[in-house]
């Protein structure tokens, strides 16, 4: 081991980084990055830091130059400085440090001067430590250093000397001359990735293309998708995410509600992909040409929405990979392929791929080039199925060769599993990820569980994506219940997190019923085919247009990191302050729990933090209703009626203090 023996300084606990640095964090363009250290000498000596931030090489390009900005004493040798980045892609940052001589001789003179001691020798140690610094300083400061030296070594101008060696401008001209051979650097180099907005702030709605047709007994097309897009826009959505859309299997398909055996004219599950037409980079015949689906991406993006495709890595038997690559499965002693479980659960109509075959170099490549084959049909979004039953070393690599090529592409993992695979898919570059809000209820389950996803080291890699239902899960929350309830979790999910989706059209319909004993809906959509009413008005649908209209307008509802919880006291009620990042745009939301019953209760203003501590009395507006008020300090009487509007989200509009 090399040892250095002049370097005096640590730098310690550095935060945010993952893993020892192994994974890179994740921001968004203009998004704020905060780090933090614990930066010490032996003995009393200051030391001082900067933060050093670059952007990586791309390819054989050069890395860009470090820039450096100072980072701030917070006490108890803890360092912080905060800075962001205005454009994206892999960005480097790591700390240097160094004991300040300067400094400390500084603060030696200050107290010395105070006292009243003599100065004469220790105006001498100052002049010597500028003559040091002259060779590295540029020609301004190099002319005003002589003029400190002169001043310094004359007696006649002590105090003179003093004021202005103590001088901010004295500090800064030392300070940018320092010698850097004797700052020492943080033992890792780490990384931020840096994406494109929507990775933080989107609004997801899933619908299946093969119900699309308005003709009952139709199989739905992508022209028909079209005519759904300006319903869609005008409920504010920005995503819109296709199940699969390729050719389904015959062998082994699904029937209605499941069914093992599937009667003529039963389309099956889409996620049973592959037929004789064609498997992944294939479209089902009856939803239309590549042409007819591109054009419907285009269409999309004119009204400022993104098409999201599924990207499923199972097959259906008779999927063209498993003749011509049959060693991508596992095959039983009986000499059939294995199917998908999950026992007691069996999927005869889906296999799933054998990542542990000995041809994974050219699996893995087969799969990638499934993402960048729609990359170049105009697809950016994929939402991933079940990605938690591949390998990690695969996701990790296919996502970090996408981005090496692509940019702007956002992988959602849809993985209701473990925590620990969660963050683990998290981590190795899934851009948003799908959580367990669809299974919290109670006011304290939410507050646990946010503030798990925003104040604890899985903020800076795990960004979650609330969805109140899916065509897998039809929650308790929603089982049967009343239009009310189905308004609540919407309100919840847009506003608690900034990346929200639901499946419509039932969501916005208010459809409740389950299968018996099963968090599932009955007659799903999954296994049958549709013919909805897509101009249908309801109040849900109506909802879902204001908060979307209002998560747009609002910046605070485009982060999920700032959500601050506010004490009331009656549990049925759940409060929370947000702001966003210029505390120009200030939220208090108040939401009832309970879809049955009125509910009302005094809620505490976080004033410090709005920064309306010196107001007795401010206004606030509610974005839901546009009614105002006056409340007055900080608790205050709110009454929420389920079945009128369960929720308040108040603006602070106050901007003059009291006299």
């Amino acid at each position: 081991m090399k040892i250095d023996g002049h370097k005096r300084v640590s730098i310690r606990n550095v935060k945010p980084q993952i893993d020892c640095g192994k994974y890179p964090i994740k921001r968004i363009i203009n998004e704020e990055i905060k780090v933090e250290a614990d930066i010490f000498g032996d003995g009393h000596d200051k030391v001082d830091a900067v933060l050093l931030y670059r952007e990586r090489k791309k390819g054989r390009g050069k890395d860009k130059k470090w820039q450096e900005q100072p980072m701030e004493f917070e006490g108890n040798d803890h360092w912080s400085s905060t800075f962001s980045l205005t454009n994206t892609g892999v960005f480097e940052y790591t700390i240097e440090s160094w004991v300040d001589h300067f400094a400390t001789w500084q603060d030696g003179l200050k107290k010395k001067a105070a006292a009243n001691q003599d100065l004469k020798t220790e105006l001498l140690i100052g002049a010597e430590l500028m003559e040091e610094t002259l060779s590295r300083a540029s020609a301004p400061h190099k002319k005003k250093l002589k003029e400190w030296i002169a001043l310094l070594k004359n007696e006649e101008h002590e105090k003179r000397a003093v004021s202005e060696v103590l001088s901010d401008t004295a500090t800064r001209v030392m300070y940018e001359a320092r010698d850097r051979n004797r700052a020492y650097p943080y033992e890792r180099v780490l990384e931020v990735r840096v994406e494109r907005k929507k990775a933080l702030f989107s609004a997801w709605y899933e619908f299946f293309p093969r119900s699309a047709s308005p003709e009952k007994g139709r199989h739905g097309t992508f022209k028909d998708c079209e005519n759904i897009l300006p319903e869609v826009s005008k409920m504010g959505f920005d995503v819109i995410y296709f199940p699969p859309i390729h050719p389904i299997g015959r062998s082994h398909r699904k029937g209605l509600n499941n069914a093992t055996e599937a009667k003529e004219g039963d389309p099956g599950s889409p996620w049973a992909i592959g037929a004789k037409e064609g498997g992944h980079k294939a479209i089902h015949p009856e939803l239309g040409s590549m042409e007819d689906f591109t054009q419907l991406v285009s269409r999309a993006k004119e009204m400022d929405i993104e098409i999201a495709l599924d990207f499923a890595i199972q097959c259906a038997p008779d999927h063209p990979y498993v003749k011509e690559h049959p060693q991508w499965f596992k095959w039983r002693p009986d000499g059939t392929v294995q199917y998908a479980e999950n026992p007691p659960k069996k999927y005869q109509d889906v296999l799933p791929v054998n990542f542990e075959t000995e041809d994974w170099e050219n699996l893995w490549e087969e799969l990638k080039s499934i993402v960048e084959f729609w990359i170049e049909k105009g697809i950016n979004i994929f939402r991933v199925d079940n990605p938690h039953t591949k390998t990690f070393p695969f996701w990790e690599w296919c996502i970090r060769e996408i981005n090496s090529k692509y940019e702007g592409i956002i992988f959602l993992a849809e993985a209701f599993t473990r925590p620990r695979v969660m963050e683990e898919l998290a981590k190795i570059g899934f851009n948003q990820s799908y959580t367990y809000f669809t299974w919290r209820n109670t006011k304290e389950e939410f507050i646990k569980y946010l503030t798990e996803l925003t104040k604890t080291e899985v903020r800076e890699y795990y960004r979650p994506n609330f969805w109140p239902n899916t065509p897998d899960i039809l929650p308790i929350s929603l089982e049967n219940k009343e239009e009310p309830s189905f308004i609540i979790r919407l309100i919840l999910a847009a506003t608690m997190s900034s990346n929200y989706g639901l499946y419509g059209p039932v969501f916005e319909f208010g459809l409740n019923e389950a299968y018996p004993g099963k968090e599932e809906y009955v007659h799903s959509e999954k296994y049958q085919i549709y013919q909805w009413d897509w101009h249908r008005n309801t109040r849900i649908k109506e909802m879902i247009s204001i908060l979307n209209r209002i998560r747009k307008e609002n910046a605070a509802l485009q982060t999920t990191w700032n959500i601050e919880f506010c004490d009331t006291d009656n549990d049925q009620i759940i409060c929370y302050s947000k702001i966003d990042q210029e505390e120009t745009n200030k939220l208090i939301i108040a939401v009832n729990l309970d879809p049955n019953h009125t509910q009302s209760g005094w809620v505490k203003v976080p004033l410090k933090r709005l920064k309306i501590e010196d107001h007795d009395s401010y206004s606030v507006k509610d974005l839901l209703t546009g009614a105002s008020y006056i409340w007055q300090n900080e608790w205050n009487y709110v009454e929420l009626h389920p079945k009128a509007v369960p929720a308040h989200i108040l603006k602070i509009e106050t901007k003059k203090p009291i006299s």
